[in-house]
């Protein structure tokens, strides 16, 4: 009798915990449908990195590149199943990300819950790591050897290549930890960001998930919580793998091509330009230099009119641009002139154009990273005005382009020198004038 009574009190306080916890935080609500990428966005992969087949979301590993949620959380429980082909399998689960890329990579400021099989090394396993990435920050709760941000699994409990593993990942309060096949083996605090997107990654090979669960849990509202930027609307003009959707059939094979998830330009002739037009919009765009200069040569240095002073300076010259609405004419310049990249040479140099035209499209100041690092360029064109963002400078504000095209292509210039580009995302506008 007295048993019956304790083993009664036992159940309703498990019972009555159980539902405090769903109190909290609701039930656990499917992710993933099983039948389509409903409530997924395909940030920066080719149109068939991802799919939904017999229940499962289904990933070629090709490009590197991430798939992510269509809204952020901020506290969840995330349960899921995921199964590796090859035995030395990559990707991850990213959480509190940001919804684009970080500057030059394909990855997102996160924290990276890695899914990994065959790699055991002192500082990193495939055993259920988690690491910050990018920009993100956090306190792995057991130091690590080499002093990284990054946790190391207690113990080895992940399953082989054509098994499912399962994970079942908490993030609550800037805190994150993982369950591997029913056990916790690492974790982190002090994290940020701790609102953002979940990610799935493609890192190279062929990858399995399902039963992809959450259960939100409520907010903290923490000021001191750190939000992932939203860039909600972006849609990418690259796809990791070719040059679908640019019109490169008329220029040398060699000089324009699509490696390792960037467009490699060689320096030789020819633009690429976009096979679709574009009004008005904001467009993201890396690039970097790569490969020798052409050369010492003498540049004039530009005034704050857009005229130049007079005074030259020898520099290592190297040139190419960003066309918009369809002319070489409304061209965002990327050189290495004193004056920076991001002029408008078409615009600046026409003497028939006003002296506030060509001021405005003169850089405010130079906010090129060194050669050969990757600089982040955002253009915005409204109606016939352009601002340009340059690693987080505004160098262009506003400035009035005269005469240019509603509508037009975009195009990567050629003019001599080798280059790179990836990251190239645009956000369709409406017009002002509705």
């Amino acid at each position: 009798m007295i048993r019956n009574i304790v083993l009664a009190m036992l159940i309703c306080l498990f019972s009555s915990h159980l539902f405090a916890v769903d109190e909290q935080g609701g039930d656990f609500r499917p992710l993933f449908n099983g039948e389509d990428l409903e409530g997924w966005v395909n940030v920066n992969g080719a149109p068939d990195t991802w799919r939904a087949e017999s229940g499962m979301l289904r990933c070629t590993g090709k490009p590197i590149c991430v798939l992510r949620t269509d809204r952020m959380y901020e506290n969840f429980i995330l349960e899921l199943q995921w199964r590796h082909a090859s035995p030395r399998g990559n990707a991850g689960v990213f959480v509190w990300s940001d919804p684009l890329p970080a500057k030059g990579v394909p990855f997102t400021r996160a924290v990276e819950v890695q899914v990994m099989l065959g790699l055991e090394t002192e500082n990193y396993t495939s055993e259920g790591d988690i690491f910050s990435i990018w920009g993100a920050t956090m306190t792995p709760e057991r130091p690590h050897p080499a002093g990284w941000e990054r946790c190391l699994p207690s113990e080895a409990r992940t399953k082989g290549a054509g098994e499912w593993n399962d994970y079942r990942i908490t993030c609550l309060d800037g805190t994150i930890s993982l369950e591997v096949n029913g056990k916790k083996v690492s974790g982190g605090y002090d994290v940020n960001p701790r609102r953002g997107y979940i990610c799935l990654e493609a890192e190279g090979t062929e990858i399995d998930f399902k039963n992809i669960h959450i259960k939100e849990l409520p907010s903290s509202n923490s000021p001191l919580a750190e939000v992932a930027n939203d860039a909600v609307g972006f849609s990418t003009l690259f796809n990791g793998l070719d040059l679908d959707g640019w019109n490169a059939a008329d220029i040398a094979p060699e000089a324009w091509t699509a490696k390792n998830g960037r467009i490699v330009h060689d320096g030789s002739a020819g633009d690429l330009w976009s096979k679709k037009s574009y009004g008005d919009f904001v467009l993201m765009a890396d690039w970097r230099w790569v490969g020798e200069s052409q050369g010492k040569k003498e540049r004039p240095i530009i005034g704050a009119d857009g005229r130049n002073t007079g005074e030259t300076v020898e520099l290592e010259e190297r040139d190419s641009g960003i066309y918009v609405r369809g002319s070489s004419k409304s061209q965002i310049n990327i050189w290495e002139w004193p004056a920076g990249s991001g002029e408008v040479w078409g615009y600046r140099t026409d003497e028939s154009m006003s002296d506030e035209v060509r001021a405005a499209c003169t850089p405010r100041s130079r906010a090129d990273a060194p050669t050969g690092s990757w600089n982040r360029f955002i253009i915005t064109m409204r109606g016939d005005r352009l601002t340009v963002n340059l690693n987080g400078v505004t160098v262009i504000e506003n400035a009035p382009l005269p005469g240019v095209a509603k509508s037009g292509p975009i195009a990567l210039q050629s003019h001599g020198s080798a280059i790179e580009f990836t990251n190239l995302f645009i956000m369709e506008l409406e017009p002002e004038d509705g």
